[in-house]
């Protein structure tokens, strides 16, 4: 098995996405079984099991068509539309990480998520094989409004600006008392 560090692994970023049709065909069936995946997910939190994908799925399609890769942070669900952004939290040990759902599945009744390989090693489940889990749906508009980086300061030293070309000085001499008294200049 690949080797990782559950200490250094980074967590999806959560980013606004387009929902696309492929993967998102609801309702659809497997093992004749009907699912329907959710118009509006926000809100959604679940506790159950999650399992993680064998090795044997690395380079193969996902639903929506991507390659799966055992070191992205990416998972299936059931029923959330695809792309969306989950925080998972394992229960035995608290550790959590965020997670892009491009997969559908897992199709057995006990398991709620299936994680990618990276993301199951950063829970530390990866020799159990599955793990209970706390899913939680985060809402990305939400999400990148309270991760905004704030602009750097810029040092000003002598700017200019010109907000205008006039062919009269008298036109000039307007604008300029009407940007002096606005800006509460001297």
């Amino acid at each position: 098995l690949l080797k990782m560090d559950p200490n250094n692994i980074p967590d999806a970023v959560p980013r606004s996405e387009p929902i696309k049709a492929a993967g998102n065909k609801s309702p659809y069936m497997v093992f004749g079984k009907v699912y329907h995946v959710m118009d509006d997910p926000r809100g959604y939190k679940e506790q159950g099991g999650a399992s993680w994908y064998g090795l044997k799925f690395h380079g193969h399609k996902t639903s929506n068509g991507e390659i799966y890769d055992i070191q992205g942070m990416t998972a299936a669900h059931k029923t959330l539309p695809i792309p969306s952004y989950v925080k998972v939290t394992n229960v035995a040990n608290g550790r959590s990480a965020i997670v892009r759902v491009n997969d559908r599945g897992p199709f057995h009744d006990q398991r709620i998520i299936d994680l990618s390989y990276a993301a199951a090693t950063k829970l530390g489940y990866i020799q159990q094989g599955v793990a209970q889990v706390i899913v939680e749906v985060i809402d990305v508009g939400q999400w990148e409004q309270s991760h905004k980086q704030p602009l750097p300061p810029v040092a000003v030293k002598n700017v200019l600006l010109q907000v205008g070309a006039y062919s009269q000085a008298v036109s000039a001499q307007t604008v300029q008392q009407t940007i002096v008294q606005k800006m509460a200049w001297p």
